[in-house]
C-alpha cells in the first residue's frame, strides 16, 4: 500500500516524465478515483508546481510549459551528512560499496553548487572511520530480501553455512538486523529451532520469501538483543562483579555488549562470560571506578596475578 506522500510524488514523475495525461490515465495508473487524485493535484499546487488542468470529459493536466524543478540543495550540516554516510556505507561491508558509493556520490555532485562538492570531496579524500575490520556478505541480496522481510514481516526460508561447513535450512521470522562487531546479524524467531536465533548475514547461502506472514513483537530492538544474546552465550567462566558507579557510566565501560547490567542497592552487578579471564582481568583494571568481584575465584587470582606484574613493571617490587 502506497503513502499519498508517494502518491503525490508519483503525480508529479508522471507530469514530468509524459507532459500531459488524462485524468482517467493517472487515475489508472496509481490505483485512486478521479476526486483523489484531485486532492493530489492540490496538493501539488499548494507546494508551488503550477499545473494546467483541462477540464471537461476529454481533459487532463500537464505542467506548466517551461518549468522545471530547482536543483536539489543541501544546506552545510545535510552535506555533511551524506558524504560521512557514503563512507559509512563502504565501511560497513556492504558487497560491492565500492562503485555503489562512487556512482552515488558522482550523481549527488551532479546537483551540488561548488562550494558544497568540494566539501564532500574533501570528507571523502580526508576521513577515514574504523569499523572493525567489517566482513562483506557474499553479495547484498541476502541483506535486501531479509530487511524487506523483516518490514513487511514475511516469512523466509533460510540456508545458513555454520563456522564448521555444515549447512542447515529453515523458515525464519525476521525481526531486525544489526551491525556489530564488523559483522551484520538477522535476529528472529527459527522455526527450526523453535526459538529465538541470531544469523550472520556473510555466512547465509540463500534467501527466499515464503507467503507467510507473522507479526513482529512492538519495540523490537535487534542490536539490545543481540548484545545480550551474545554478552550471555555459554563460555568456560560465569562472572559476577559489582561495579561501584552508575548504570549510565557502566554501559559506556563497556560498550553495553560485554555482559548484562542489572542495578543493585549499592552499584550495577555485572554479569557475563568469558573464557579469558586474564584478558577480563585487564578490562577490570582499566576501569576508572572500584569493584568488587563475587564470582569467579579465579578471576580475583588473575587480577592478583596482574596487580604484580604492574608493580613490578613501575619498579616498586624488586
Amino acid at each position: 500500500m502506497y503513502h499519498p506522500t508517494t502518491r503525490v510524488l508519483a503525480v508529479l514523475e508522471l507530469l514530468q516524465t509524459h507532459g500531459r495525461l488524462s485524468g482517467v490515465e493517472m487515475s489508472a495508473r496509481l490505483a485512486v478515483d478521479p476526486r483523489t487524485l484531485r486532492r493530489y493535484i492540490v496538493t501539488l499546487e499548494e507546494m508551488g508546481i503550477p499545473i494546467t488542468t483541462e477540464r471537461g470529459r476529454h481533459g487532463g493536466y500537464a505542467l506548466m510549459a517551461g518549468f522545471k524543478l530547482p536543483p536539489m540543495m543541501f544546506t552545510n550540516d545535510e552535506a555533511l551528512a551524506l558524504a560521512i554516510g557514503l563512507l559509512a556505507a563502504r565501511s560497513l561491508g556492504f558487497a560491492e560499496a565500492a562503485p555503489a558509493v562512487a556512482s552515488a556520490q558522482a550523481k549527488l555532485e551532479r546537483i551540488m553548487p561548488a562550494n558544497l562538492k568540494r566539501r564532500v570531496r574533501a570528507i571523502d579524500e580526508t576521513v577515514r572511520l574504523d569499523m572493525i575490520r567489517a566482513v562483506a556478505p557474499r553479495d547484498n541480496d541476502a541483506l535486501v530480501t531479509l530487511s524487506s522481510a523483516a518490514l513487511a514481516q514475511q516469512r523466509v526460508c533460510l540456508r545458513y553455512r555454520a563456522p564448521d561447513g555444515g549447512e542447515t535450512e529453515r523458515d525464519f521470522d525476521a525481526y531486525g538486523l544489526a551491525f556489530r562487531g564488523g559483522c551484520w546479524y538477522v535476529t528472529g524467531m527459527c522455526h527450526l529451532r523453535a526459538g529465538m536465533r541470531s544469523f550472520r548475514i556473510d555466512r547465509i547461502v540463500k534467501v527466499e520469501p515464503r507467503p507467510v506472514s507473522f507479526a513482529r513483537p512492538a519495540g523490537f530492538d535487534a542490536l539490545g538483543y543481540l548484545n545480550q544474546s551474545l554478552a550471555v552465550m555459554q563460555r568456560e567462566h560465569a562472572v559476577e562483579v559489582l561495579l561501584h558507579t552508575d548504570l549510565k557510566t557502566a554501559s559506556a565501560h563497556f560498550h553495553g555488549a560485554l555482559g548484562v547490567f542489572d542495578q543493585a542497592p549499592d552499584g550495577v552487578l555485572l554479569r557475563c562470560t568469558t573464557d579469558d579471564l586474564d584478558w577480563f582481568a585487564g578490562h577490570l583494571a582499566g576501569l576508572p571506578f572500584d569493584f568488587a568481584v563475587r564470582a569467579p575465584d579465579q578471576l580475583r587470582a588473575s587480577l592478583a596475578k596482574l596487580a604484580e606484574r604492574l608493580l613490578r613493571l613501575a619498579g616498586t617490587l624488586r
